[in-house]
C-alpha cells in the first residue's frame, strides 16, 4: 500500500534553451535532474531540484524571464558560495548578499531572466 501523495507547489520556469537552462542550474546550484521529456535532442521538459526543492522548466523558444510578480528564494547553509557560483555560472548581481530583515541574502538574474534571491535566515538571539 502506497502512502498518499503529500501537497507541494513547485514553480515552472520558461526557458529559451532547455538544455542550457539545465547545464546553468546544475552549476549555479548544484541542481541534479529529477525528469527529463526530450523531443528531437531538444530538452522540452525537465524536472531539477536543489536539495529537496524541485522546480521544472520548459523550453519555450523565445521565453525570457522577468523580474515580475514571481521570484524564487532558494534557502542554502552557504548563500556567499552558492551566490558566487551562480555568478560564476553567468548569472547578474542585482544586489549582494548582506544582513537584511533577519536574512543574510542576495539577489540575483539567471541567463534566463529568472530572479532568485539565495539566502539563510539569520540566527535569532
Amino acid at each position: 500500500m502506497s502512502s498518499p501523495l503529500q501537497p507541494s507547489i513547485a514553480p515552472w520556469l520558461s526557458v529559451a534553451d532547455g538544455a542550457r537552462a539545465l547545464a546553468y542550474y546544475t552549476d549555479a546550484f548544484g541542481a541534479v535532474e529529477r525528469y527529463r521529456f526530450e523531443d528531437d535532442g531538444r530538452v522540452v521538459v525537465a524536472q531539477v531540484a536543489v536539495g529537496p526543492a524541485d522546480f521544472w522548466l520548459q523550453e519555450e523558444p523565445g521565453a525570457r524571464g522577468a523580474a515580475g510578480p514571481v521570484r524564487m528564494i532558494l534557502t542554502v547553509e552557504d548563500p556567499d558560495a552558492v551566490f558566487a557560483s551562480a555568478l560564476a555560472a553567468g548569472a547578474t548581481e542585482v544586489f549582494p548578499v548582506s544582513d537584511d530583515h533577519g536574512w543574510h541574502v542576495g539577489r540575483l538574474e539567471d541567463p534566463f531572466g529568472h530572479h532568485w534571491e539565495v539566502g539563510r535566515p539569520l540566527a535569532s538571539g
